[in-house]
């Protein structure tokens, strides 16, 4: 479930914003060797990475103005990444998800292997008197509200346009794409277009 809404926050993102540096999310079926990477960022230092995988699934966020950032705690939170399985340790170690000096940029971490019947986060002492000390609420809050009408909401604020909801809606369920969905949401795109974008989400078009 986590996949397919992270390919269709993807795809339409592809759509209402052809020009990928502008865009919030993305994602790439080709990441690496059997993995697959979803990924957001705000353009204002906050990010995730999402590694799905044979061994599961393994999610590494970034609030750039976290308690918990590595930066001013010379290095990770206590925790944060002690327990991360052996599975997912290269993610930790990942060079994309590390700063120049190869310090992990990371104030959030959770992990779900495959057989497991819940996601797992460490052993954590979270700092007194914050809310949402690890940016955890902020970054994934299109990810436990997994509704059109939460992509809606976000992408009327961040484009300052009127996004067409049964569009979303087509999208959102993993219906062919076809030029009618795309120019209600984008009037100046193709399908064809989007060749590259529906490639790298592994997401059908009505041609397929």
């Amino acid at each position: 479930m986590l996949r397919d809404l992270c390919r269709s926050m993807a795809v339409l993102e592809a759509i209402l914003s052809p020009d990928w540096e502008s865009r919030y999310h993305s994602f790439d079926a080709a990441w690496g060797p059997g993995e697959e990477m979803a990924s957001m960022r705000d353009g204002s230092g906050n990010e995730y990475s999402i590694i799905f995988s044979a061994a599961g699934t393994y999610i590494r966020g970034f609030d750039h103005e976290s308690v918990m950032s590595p930066y001013g705690n010379d290095g990770p939170w206590p925790g944060v990444l002690d327990s991360v399985p052996e599975a997912f340790r290269h993610c930790v170690t990942e060079p994309a998800f590390c700063d120049e000096d190869g310090m992990p940029v990371v104030t959030t971490c959770l992990w779900r292997e495959t057989g497991d019947d819940r996601w797992r986060v460490g052993e954590i002492d979270y700092p007194d008197g914050a809310s949402d000390p690890d940016g955890a609420t902020h970054l994934f809050a299109r990810l436990v509200d997994p509704s059109p009408e939460a992509f809606q909401r976000f992408a009327e604020d961040y484009y300052e346009i009127p996004v067409d909801l049964d569009a979303v809606r087509h999208v959102y369920v993993l219906r062919p794409l076809t030029q009618a969905v795309v120019t209600a949401l984008n009037a100046d795109l193709t399908v064809k277009g989007l060749a590259d974008d529906l490639t790298a989400a592994r997401y059908p078009s009505a041609a397929d």
